[in-house]
């Protein structure tokens, strides 16, 4: 009994301690990887536990493996686009402009019914409401509301289309060449706005522009 506490505690430990390792999101809303690591995890510390006759080190050795792999795949993500988009995918556009893609739910193999309980849980129980909707690599579906025009401050006439929110242009000094084709704008425009704005491209920590052309930076090393 005394050996059964001891390797509980000890495991309990490390299984708290490689999650943590991992990161506070791990805990939230989790990546196709992440949700794979913590079933490793979980399913090597189970059979630790219950067999006292398997060596400690047996449990304790796999688990510290798959923490390092998450973490060299994390750090891969980081460094290269490409890696990250082979690890978790991209966001999915549900519903552009107000226009439900059909195409893509199925793709995504959503129903309807799936599309209208996110929008529930968001708060929204009227779909036609909805503007834009994006499925994140998490599986969570964001919705954002169309906006009542203000003529004055839109530049266009009552009654028209409110635009879509933000995209993503560039992240820690990568350009995403689809986040700029989705909003109808391409590297020749992006350029002119890293001269007009006096920084290079490798100081850019997060560019946001939306279809207008009217974007928003963050310097590298700057809050």
């Amino acid at each position: 009994m005394p050996v059964i506490l001891i390797r509980t505690i000890l495991l309990y430990a490390l299984v708290i301690f490689a999650v943590r390792l991992m990161g506070k999101k791990q805990l939230g809303e989790l990546q196709p990887s992440e949700l794979v690591t913590t079933i490793l995890i979980s399913n090597i510390a189970t059979l630790a536990l219950e067999d006292p006759d398997l060596p400690l080190l047996s449990g304790i050795i796999p688990i510290l493996a798959i923490v390092c792999l998450d973490v060299f795949i994390t750090v891969g993500a980081l460094k290269a686009d490409r890696f990250r988009r082979l690890v978790t995918g991209n966001p999915r556009v549900l519903i552009r402009d107000g226009v439900i893609d059909q195409r893509e739910m199925k793709n995504l193999r959503f129903t309807t019914q799936d599309l209208m309980e996110s929008a529930r849980d968001s708060g929204i129980f009227d779909i036609s409401k909805v503007q834009y909707a994006i499925v994140e690599t998490t599986g969570k579906i964001n919705f954002y509301e169309k906006q009542e025009q203000k003529p004055a401050q839109s530049g266009t006439e009552s009654g028209g289309s409110p635009g879509n929110p933000p995209v993503l242009v560039v992240s820690d000094g990568v350009i995403d060449p689809d986040a700029l084709a989705e909003i109808g704008l391409n590297e020749e425009w992006l350029e002119k706005i890293l001269i007009k704005k006096s920084v290079s491209l490798s100081r850019v920590f997060i560019l946001t522009a939306d279809e207008n052309g009217d974007c928003y930076i963050i310097k590298k090393g700057t809050k």
